[in-house]
């Protein structure tokens, strides 16, 4: 979402690049770069002028001065003004004894129902006990929508219908999910296609008389500036606790998640990052900044290791690298890992020194993990196991087999043979960098 925006802060960073020392012209020069990125990036105009004055502020301050360089000190400004600007650090939801009860709200096609369920399934993986809601009655098929989702996350679901008023759904829900011993009710609420004062009123009397907890604004990230609007006359009327936005993965430009804290003083807790339901995460304004600053995001790629991470498997393929027994379907397992985590582009841009660094038009296509994944999938188990088994016939087979060329299912079988022996050095000599230029050859780097 933030690539372009990164591009144009590394250009005002640049400006300082061969300066002795940062002085009130340079530094202005570099901020009108910054003013027009964040302008770009469709950031409110009221919060630009004031992060623009705090940066300004602080780089002519005496806390930039030591043995960093011009260009390193403004980047460290900017850097911890833009996480400021965005909450600083992480707000998750305040859960307390007994239960906690999350209303969704927000405009129609917003991706509520769906956050809600993504919500329930991440709570769960916590612990907690989840009740699902649908008070959605003007739209029967968002109530069908999360029964399915529900079961779909092995989560308990409240059977409302479409002929029960939302605030009468919404207290009798509360009831059920207290009864249940729930941790967590989540309720979904009706949108509209805009702001109207019978929503407002139907949402302040499921708020008051549900005894709501936390007020979640669920907004596409893809709308910008109208998000971050709608949001404001939200919270005016209903005091939200806090933002989930969704679609944080597509091409917007960012505005909506850069300012809405700002503007409205609540902070965004969750982003939604692609469409499957582990496709949530807590947002980190701290990481994000790094990650438009080009300085990637470890900790983040970390913890999605981590939660695919599986122990006893990477103990079995140690082993088998060590032994030489390292298969085309131990590969095709790595392989399987690595899309859990998400598309190689987000995955690089998360690597510290790397993510500024991928050119525009880099070679980080998925589809080409698919099409390996197809070629494999076509093979034999013992194909898999000695490559050396494959000829001319066995080769055209497995290309029918996975719609693919001949000449991938060579180019395949060669870098394979080069990664393998690259893996056995590897596990001998610690040749990183020659592991890691046989897996960007295997992805057609």
């Amino acid at each position: 979402m933030f690539e372009n925006l990164a591009g144009k802060f590394s250009q005002a960073f640049k400006k300082l690049t061969n300066k002795g020392l940062l002085t009130e012209a340079n530094i202005q020069a570099s901020l009108k770069e910054v003013k027009l990125a964040l302008l770009e990036a469709d950031v409110n105009y009221r919060v630009v002028n004031a992060f623009l004055k705090s940066v300004k502020t602080r780089a002519l301050g005496q806390e930039v001065q030591g043995s960093l360089s011009p260009a390193q000190q403004f980047i460290k400004v900017v850097n911890d003004e833009l996480a400021l600007m965005m909450g600083e650090k992480n707000e998750s939801l305040t859960l307390k004894q007994g239960l906690t009860l999350v209303m969704m709200v927000g405009l129609q096609g917003s991706g509520k129902t769906t956050s809600a369920a993504k919500l329930a399934r991440r709570l769960k993986q916590e612990g907690k006990k989840v009740y699902l809601v649908s008070a959605d009655v003007y739209r029967p098929a968002a109530m069908d929508q999360l029964k399915k989702l529900a079961a779909d996350i092995g989560v308990d679901v409240y059977d409302s219908n479409p002929d029960q008023r939302p605030v009468e759904i919404a207290v009798h829900a509360r009831r059920q999910a207290e009864a249940r011993l729930a941790d967590v009710m989540i309720l979904d609420t009706a949108g509209r296609l805009q702001i109207d004062g019978d929503l407002m009123q139907e949402l302040q009397a499921m708020k008051a008389q549900a005894q709501t907890d936390e007020i979640l604004f669920v907004a596409d990230a893809m709308t910008g500036q109208d998000a971050v609007n709608v949001a404001q006359s939200f919270h005016e009327q209903l005091s939200l606790t806090g933002f989930l936005l969704t679609k944080m993965d597509g091409d917007a430009r960012g505005g909506a998640a850069l300012s809405i804290r700002a503007i409205t003083g609540q902070p965004v807790k969750f982003i939604g990052v692609g469409e499957r339901m582990e496709d949530l995460e807590p947002f980190h304004p701290d990481r994000l900044a790094n990650r438009i600053l080009g300085m990637g995001d470890l900790v983040s790629l970390i913890e999605k290791a981590q939660e695919h991470f599986d122990e006893a498997k990477a103990k079995r393929m140690e082993q088998r690298i060590r032994k030489n027994e390292f298969s085309l379907a131990d590969f095709q397992d790595q392989l399987r890992q690595i899309q859990k985590m998400g598309s190689m582009k987000d995955i690089m841009g998360m690597i510290p020194g790397i993510s500024n660094k991928i050119p525009k038009d880099a070679n980080l296509d998925d589809s080409k993990l698919k099409r390996i994944d197809a070629i494999i999938n076509s093979m034999t188990p013992q194909e898999r196991d000695n490559p050396e088994l494959f000829n001319g016939k066995r080769k055209l087979r497995v290309a029918k087999g996975s719609g693919t060329e001949v000449n991938e299912i060579n180019r395949l079988l060669k870098q394979f043979d080069q990664m393998r022996k690259m893996m056995k050095k590897f596990s001998q000599m610690g040749s990183k960098k020659e592991a890691m230029r046989a897996m960007r050859g295997m992805m057609g780097g």
